[in-house]
């Protein structure tokens, strides 16, 4: 045990050594970092107080911290807050860098004049943008698609497609809009970056001109309920700085994030489009899971998966929500609803269900007495 105290105490000069250079390394270090970054030209007031620390009062890195915090604390219009002392005290760094920012302790009514003046810098730092704001938001900034929207009539509605979008067939969007039945009927709009914007499939070749006056074309005569906007990238902010000119609508969406999430969500908007005397309920359907398949509830419907259907096929029906088929709905044209249906391929399952539930949710109750 003597012999052990004894190597410690002899080898307790050179720890010590070692431990003084390693904290003058991390002060010279700190220092040299807070230097580099305002040679750069990366100029921020809490460096500048932090090297204004050492060279006026000679304080190493830990006391230049402090100090530094008690200017800003003055600067931003605060208090003292020297959270490195016990509460109700001020290490003298801080103390010092409060005073030097303007600060007096002594004062009752320091903090409400020195918080009046940041908030008139703050004003002056940060004018009001001369440049008049468009009167609505630019798309890029507009929500994604999903089911809870009103359904529209296709001839009311509008899409805006990028030109590379409209020209990348691996992503299959426009595979998915010409499959939809009464896509014909919407107006199409492809946004091609420096050349303008042109009608989808229209027999005249895309020429340059003003966009704006290419748009007011387009939407003449016009009155869209439902603008969907597919565009990335450069479309997208050629789209964005001719957003004055487009038409505000009840939906305005716009696709978004990946290649499979954006597929999903124009199935979702893709599935809001009506016919010409087609009548769809709107609001969002909640899908569940089950041990029995897949169920969705839209109001006081429910869709079930029923098992197979026999010889063939696959069984839905509509129930309501306490498990009684619904029985007496009509459309409002008069026509029945069958609260039953077989469909054949598995995979269509949840878009048949999605159009029986908006069907039923739309439906009248069908009395008898007023039938006859």
């Amino acid at each position: 045990m003597a012999r052990s105290r004894a190597r410690v105490a002899a080898l307790r000069p050179f720890n010590d050594a070692i431990r003084e250079e390693a904290e003058r390394e991390r002060q010279r270090t700190n220092f040299a970092c807070i230097e580099k970054r305002v040679a750069s030209g990366q100029i921020r007031p809490f460096d500048q107080a932090i090297l204004q620390a050492r060279a006026q009062h000679g304080y190493n890195w830990d006391a230049a911290v402090l100090y530094a915090q008690g200017r800003y604390a003055t600067e931003a219009g605060w208090g003292p807050r020297d959270f490195s002392a016990p509460p109700g005290e001020t290490s003298p760094a801080y103390a010092q860098g409060f005073r030097d920012g303007g600060g007096c302790f002594e004062d009752l009514f320091d903090v409400a004049r020195r918080s009046y003046a940041a908030a008139t810098r703050q004003e002056d730092r940060f004018p009001a943008p001369g440049k008049a704001l468009v009167s609505r938001p630019a798309p890029s900034s507009w929500p994604s698609p999903t089911d809870a929207p009103r359904p529209a009539l296709w001839s009311k509605r509008t899409v805006i497609i990028g030109a590379a979008t409209a020209s990348n067939a691996a992503a299959g969007l426009m595979t998915m809009l010409q499959a939809q039945p009464g896509h014909e009927m919407a107006h199409i709009i492809i946004a091609d970056v420096g050349r303008g914007f042109r009608a989808w499939r229209s027999a005249e070749p895309a020429q340059t001109g003003n966009p704006a006056d290419q748009l007011r074309a387009l939407f003449a005569g016009i009155e869209p309920d439902d603008l969907l906007i597919i565009a990335d990238g450069e479309d997208l902010a050629w789209i964005d700085r001719h957003a004055g000119m487009l038409p505000l609508c009840r939906t305005m969406e716009r696709t978004c994030n990946s290649a499979i999430q954006q597929r999903a969500q124009l199935r979702a908007w893709l599935e809001r489009g009506l016919c010409e005397g087609e009548v769809l309920a709107g609001g969002h359907i909640r899908w569940t899971k089950l041990a029995q398949g897949l169920s969705g509830r839209l109001g006081e419907f429910v869709a079930r998966y029923a098992h197979k259907a026999q010889p063939r096929g696959h069984r839905l029906v509509i129930e309501l929500r306490d498990g009684d088929p619904a029985i007496g709905f009509m459309t409002p044209q008069g026509e029945l609803l069958n609260p039953e249906a077989i469909i054949t391929n598995k995979a269509h399952m949840r878009r048949h269900m999605a159009a029986m539930l908006r069907r039923f949710a739309a439906a009248i109750p069908h009395h008898r007495n007023a039938a006859a």
